[in-house]
């Protein structure tokens, strides 16, 4: 039977798997929680939250995330789920008109106008109440995931309990028959991946709650941090990741436990990595692939196949529009028929190949490929340890030439195009390959469009370029108290060094200035606020030894200008 809820299901859909409540539901710093202990946690907890709602939950502490969250749902409130919590982001939830506040439990977190909520832990082992398993109506809002759209607004996808239990219900048979088992009982997930986000969620807190699993509670980054975090918790153990971080770890030369299980999600992983992974880690590595909206919805075994298979009953299906051909997937717990923003090969109607996005094909030539294609084979090259392709904006001679980044200390650029070459058609061999220390990417490894565009025409400006940047003006700037109560202004030597700091992501204008350079003229023409958008534009001036002019508008209004000219030699 299919578990998608409608909003007309009002099944009651328990919290918990069939499982021993005294085995370990999650492991905090090595030490098992057991699942009885866990309840006892959130019905404290509970009890503690406000009235209204919905609440924002902001923890960081894995385990503190699932006693927030399912303390929400006891107190029958919806949880919100921001992708960051920066003060722009938490000031637009309140706007909303919501009467919601803010659960975390970093006690020096900043939720300016929003209630705050800490989540404190008790300290004894010892459960003081018992409880039945609760259970919450499959129509129930349980959360809204947030994610930032091209307007930097934060877009809610709602989502009802039954339809979480459903994604986690198709998902763990899959899961369960790639790695040879007949559940994931006794599995412990550690993962990179905020919980915040719709693949961290589903793939621990929800795979642990649902799927019979145990998960850390932390969110170890750093090489060193990982393989500590595997260390500290019991096989089988899996590691739940994305091709960034993978990548970033099997380079980074650290001793890694052996784990049982390998999930990666939030780009297509190459199967060199692939094979990489499974050679060094020694479990089977496994892709998912969904969205936001949809939820998990397919899987595959990257070093045995390209073809993606879906979960439980969903379905697969290209539409034809004036738009171009869609690719809907539909059934089971999808709450309604939804297009992804991807090009798919379909073999039937539950199988697939992932050719590209949507939105990042490109025409070169009079030939079509995607930019996810590139990069793929960008990052395939041994010795790559991160790139990306860029497709810019002006046409030489009357063809777009796409220019690839690299991350690849130890290959010349000749080495990456003959490496290219091998793997591509003659018209996306980039004339120009760009060496540099890092790309601009997100938590969860994801290379946002506008990141990639503003640092790639840092990076190219060339003799006479204008360079643009925009920086968000956080509401709880530590400035802000002494400048000044009652009407808080951002400092003139703060928007400075914002230009300073925009000036030096730029090679030529480094190369121009020295590294010191000197501020012949500087002046300020309207306030800065909290929240502020400023847009730095950055002028060189015509000549070898010119300085570089400067503009700073918020919102449309022009805020500061000046000029910087290379340092002055002093004798």
């Amino acid at each position: 039977m299919s578990t998608f809820a409608s909003a007309a299901d009002h099944r009651a859909l328990p919290l918990l798997d069939k499982r021993d409540l005294d085995a370990p539901l999650a492991w905090r710093d090595g030490v098992p929680v057991s699942a009885r202990r866990f309840l006892a946690d959130a019905r404290q907890m509970a009890s503690r939250l406000p009235l209204g709602g919905p609440a924002i939950n902001l923890c960081n502490d894995r385990y503190a995330f699932a006693v927030g969250l399912v303390a929400a749902l006891m107190r029958g409130q919806a949880s919100l789920l921001p992708p960051d919590a920066r003060p722009d982001t938490l000031a637009r939830l309140h706007e909303s008109g919501d009467d919601c506040y803010a659960l975390t439990d970093d006690a020096a977190l900043a939720t300016p106008g929003l209630a705050r909520v800490l989540v404190e832990l008790s300290a004894t082992d010892e459960v003081q109440e018992e409880g039945s398993v609760p259970s919450f109506d499959a129509a129930r809002h349980a959360v809204s995931l947030l994610t930032s759209g091209s307007t930097g607004v934060p877009q809610a996808h709602a989502k009802r309990w039954g339809t979480l239990v459903g994604d986690v219900a198709a998902a763990v048979p899959r899961l369960a028959a790639l790695l040879g088992r007949s559940s994931l009982e006794g599995l412990t997930l550690v993962a990179t991946v905020p919980v915040q986000h719709s693949y961290g969620l589903e793939s621990s807190v929800l795979l642990a709650l649902m799927g019979g699993a145990a998960f850390d509670s932390g969110r170890p980054f750093f090489p060193a941090d990982i393989a500590q975090a595997l260390a500290a918790v019991p096989r089988p153990r899996a590691l739940v990741t994305t091709p960034f971080h993978l990548k970033t770890l099997l380079l980074s030369g650290v001793d890694l436990p052996p784990v049982d299980f390998i999930l990666s999600a939030t780009a297509p992983l190459s199967p060199q990595l692939a094979a990489q992974a499974e050679q060094g880690l020694g479990g089977p590595m496994i892709e998912i692939y969904g969205s936001t909206e949809t939820g998990q919805v397919a899987a595959r075994r990257t070093t045995q196949t390209d073809m993606w298979e879906t979960f439980g009953a969903i379905r697969v299906r290209a539409e034809h529009g004036l738009a171009g051909e869609r690719f809907i997937f539909e059934g089971d717990f999808v709450p309604e028929p939804t297009a992804m923003a991807d090009i798919l090969e379909l073999q039937d109607e539950r199988h697939f190949r992932l050719l590209g996005r949507a939105n990042d094909l490109i025409h070169v030539a009079g030939r079509r490929s995607s930019l996810g294609f590139l990069n793929y084979h960008l990052n395939s090259i041994p010795g790559v340890q991160d790139g990306a392709f860029w497709l810019p904006d002006d046409v030489a001679d009357g063809v777009v030439r796409p220019v690839a980044f690299v991350v690849a200390p130890e290959l010349s650029h000749d080495a990456v195009i003959a490496e290219l070459r091998q793997r591509l058609e003659a018209v996306f061999v980039p004339r120009r390959v760009v060496h540099v220390a890092s790309l601009p990417r997100e938590a969860t490894g994801k290379l946002g469009v506008r990141a990639l565009g503003e640092f790639a025409r840092a990076q190219l400006a060339g003799e006479g370029d204008t360079v643009r940047f925009t920086r968000e003006v956080p509401h709880d700037h530590p400035c802000f108290p002494g400048h000044f109560p009652g009407q808080p202004l951002l400092p003139g030597a703060l928007i400075l060094a914002e230009v300073r700091e925009a000036i030096a992501r730029v090679p030529a204008l480094v190369a121009r200035l020295g590294p010191e350079p000197t501020l012949a003229a500087a002046k300020f023409l309207a306030p800065v606020g909290p929240g502020a958008s400023l847009a730095i534009e950055l002028q060189p001036e015509a000549g070898a030894g010119g300085g570089v002019r400067f503009e700073v508008r918020s919102g449309e209004v022009l805020a500061a200008s000046g000029r910087w000219t290379p340092a002055v030699e002093r004798p």
